[in-house]
């Protein structure tokens, strides 16, 4: 499989690195090479079997316009763009695209969410109250995070009443990923923390997601097909 990696950052490298560890070729755009997406031409294109954006929030949108309107695979890790989503997802099924997003590409957060949402069945109307907070490094530009978010959204499909609180959001040197979810009563509380020693999660998951959508088309959340992600090509 051919792989273009978008974004150089320290997760984009890790990306590339680990998309090469399992056997497919790899070629990586920095920002200065696709300005404005410019690179991002269908000849250009044409030569890969999928596109992983670990891009920018400001960047990311330009470079799915650019892919989706020819009908690339793309995998998206940039967060902070949903505002967007509905008109991408538009374009990929217009054009017969394939995009795959999601706020986090770690398996261990895929299972945080189940078990946010089994916390929030079992609690539902017992008096608890929640709260949530993520601490990443200082480069990471939406806040709260996107995985944060995705946790809070989870609890509200559940117990809408229940998630009305503001996510403490931390931002502190080079740190990976830190997620913690607190359930609390007047008799006891239950924590559910997910912490990232590294960026390599993301990476092999993202990896995983782009070997999975390159065979398919349409739009998918990876909190949707993770199963099938991971359960594919160990």
């Amino acid at each position: 499989m051919r792989v273009l990696v978008l974004g150089v950052g320290k997760t984009g490298k890790l990306v590339a690195a680990v998309a090469a560890e399992r056997g497919h070729g790899v070629h990586v755009l920095d920002a200065k090479e696709n300005q404005n997406a410019a690179a991002l031409t269908p000849p250009f294109l044409s030569t890969f079997d999928v596109v992983i954006d670990f891009t920018t929030p400001e960047a990311v949108v330009q470079n799915l316009r650019a892919c989706l309107a020819t009908g690339a695979k793309v995998v998206v890790g940039t967060t902070g763009w949903y505002a967007k989503l509905a008109d991408m997802r538009g374009l990929a099924e217009r054009k017969g695209a394939g995009l795959l997003y999601g706020t986090n590409y770690s398996i261990g957060v895929q299972v945080m969410m189940e078990l946010t949402r089994a916390m929030a069945e079992g609690l539902k109307g017992a008096g608890y109250t929640y709260s949530i907070e993520e601490t990443h490094h200082t480069s990471k530009l939406d806040s709260p995070s996107g995985t944060a978010l995705t946790i809070q959204k989870t609890l509200a499909a559940v117990d809408p009443a229940a998630a009305t609180f503001e996510i403490v959001a931390k931002r502190v040197g080079d740190a990976s990923g830190l997620h913690t979810l607190e359930a609390r009563s007047d008799a006891d509380r239950i924590v559910l923390t997910h912490e990232a020693f590294s960026r390599r999660g993301f990476a092999e998951g993202a990896v995983r997601a782009a070997e999975w959508l390159s065979s398919r088309s349409g739009c998918y959340d990876f909190r949707d097909v993770f199963a099938q992600v991971f359960g594919a090509g160990k």
